[in-house]
């Protein structure tokens, strides 16, 4: 039975907003919500980048039944594995048990505004490993004192912990980074559909682990004008992730992403208002193996028609698949 998702878009809502949606997407019949983790917007046309963890304390208030996750938290450069450590456990409290911290190595986008400079790959990765080290030690409850290559914790304990913990997702896009943390998460982040790392995964991992994935589609009544909402606020996927992680300002993705053509988004993300259009373009996601798809539905605008139109004819059509 696959779980079926819905996206917090920081990058193009308002903190208000976005709990509306939250508790909308819940009405409709959403299994889980996925929140991204933001510093700024990918383009300047989104215009929005709210504190997520500010946000989703709200959400965990104003919901009762939906999952709730950072897809993806970075907790390295822009906040410390100690702090990331402790609000992700209030958040469970607050969220009494629903909650799962979705980790992965970051993009300099976020990562460069605390004048820390944006690491090498392989200095990434190392980090995360580090990071998630700190964070299970800390929610033992136990008193830390750690000395690592990148990251020092003096003397430090969470005081108020979940008794059920708080499970982590690990975001990875190959076979090496498969290798170092499929023994360190509990469940794989991965925004491909690709088969063959699932299936590293799972043959790596000990015990049952959830494969979580996301899938921009642009639902609107007229397809043009979906496609053209698409383009504006979505053509900075156009680089991939290796080209994404490291590009520092919405201006660059502007200037990198400036001769993707609205053709092109089309492409890639499904637009308009045909509905089995829009669920046939997870089939990938489902034929790889994953178990939870977040749609991302593009834009602001239209959001809450999407909500109160679409998305619950879209859920019983995927559900269908």
């Amino acid at each position: 039975m696959t779980n079926w998702g819905y996206t917090l878009m920081t990058e193009q809502s308002g903190p208000k907003e976005l709990v509306r949606y939250a508790v909308a997407a819940e009405e409709k019949g959403f299994d889980f919500e996925v929140s991204s983790d933001h510093y700024s917007p990918w383009l300047t046309s989104q215009g929005h980048a709210p504190y997520a963890w500010s946000v989703l304390g709200a959400v965990a208030q104003a919901t009762e039944r939906v999952e709730l996750m950072t897809y993806v938290t970075c907790p390295t450069v822009r906040y410390h594995p100690a702090v990331v450590a402790q609000k992700s456990a209030t958040l469970q409290l607050l969220a009494d048990g629903r909650f799962t911290l979705g980790l992965g190595a970051g993009e300099n986008l976020n990562e460069h505004v605390v004048g820390e400079g944006w690491p090498a790959v392989d200095a990434r990765h190392d980090m995360l490993e580090e990071a998630i080290e700190i964070i299970r030690a800390l929610h033992t409850g136990d008193l830390v004192t750690f000395d690592g290559e990148y990251f020092r914790v003096d003397s430090a304990r969470v005081w108020d912990l979940p008794e059920q913990g708080v499970p982590i997702g690990v975001a990875v896009s190959g076979e090496k980074s498969v290798e170092a943390f499929a023994p360190l998460g509990d469940h794989l982040i991965q925004v491909e559909p690709d088969k063959d790392v699932v299936d590293q995964w799972n043959g790596v991992h000990e015990g049952p682990s959830r494969v979580i994935g996301q899938l921009p589609i642009c639902w609107g009544p007229d397809k043009d004008a979906a496609i053209a909402q698409a383009h504006d606020q979505f053509r900075w996927f156009a680089g991939g992730w290796s080209v994404n992680a490291d590009l520092p300002t919405p201006a660059g993705f502007s200037a990198a992403s400036q001769f993707v053509r609205p053709e092109d988004v089309a492409e890639s993300i499904a637009c308009g208002p045909d509905l089995d259009e829009l669920a046939e373009s997870a089939r990938p996601f489902l034929e790889a193996g994953f178990t939870d798809i977040a749609f991302v539905q593009v834009g602001d605008e239209g959001q809450d028609r999407f909500l109160a139109e679409a998305a619950g004819p879209l859920l019983e059509k995927v559900r269908a698949l």
